[in-house]
């Protein structure tokens, strides 16, 4: 029953953004593959894109692996999705991906660069399979794309816990 039809307020979305390892680095690290803008830069134009949709955001970053499952099994409670950057850890996690497969909510995994043109150890993707879709290759916008597509997916699927 969704929350028009018990007559409750429907909440803004709540969505958990997930940076993984390094990510603390942006800015400074291969800017030639990764862009010059910082994460804290990114994290504001995500705030930015979620306040002109009325969408709430809890914004993580972890270069450990714990600390992104963690982040995973706290969002059961509160989010209706997740926008997720594994980083290193698309190509290593098995456990990453097992959480978000577990907690069940729709989840958009985003890359800063395109990982199917870069090395060939970077292309496979542990985690997109459990991923309602993946988004890579347009620098920091690949992070407000996957979340216009996260939020419409969201209002058309009416899913508002």
């Amino acid at each position: 029953m969704t929350a028009s039809e018990t007559g409750e307020a429907a909440h803004p979305p709540r969505i958990l953004i997930l940076h993984g390892p390094n990510l603390n680095l942006l800015g400074l690290r291969e800017p030639e593959v990764y862009g010059t803008v910082t994460l804290e830069e990114i994290d504001a134009r995500l705030r930015d894109a979620a306040c002109a949709r009325r969408a709430e955001l809890r914004i993580v970053q972890s270069n450990h692996e714990g600390g992104l499952i963690d982040a995973l099994h706290d969002a059961l409670g509160w989010a209706d999705g997740v926008l997720i950057n594994p980083a290193g850890y698309t190509h290593t996690s098995v456990a990453l991906r097992d959480a978000i497969a577990g907690v069940g909510l729709p989840a958009v995994e985003v890359h800063l660069s395109n990982i199917h043109g870069r090395e060939e150890f970077r292309r496979a993707s542990l985690t997109a399979s459990v991923c309602v879709g993946q988004i890579g290759g347009f620098g920091w916008r690949s992070y407000t794309l996957g979340l216009t597509a996260l939020l419409d997916l969201l209002s058309d699927r009416g899913e508002r816990r």
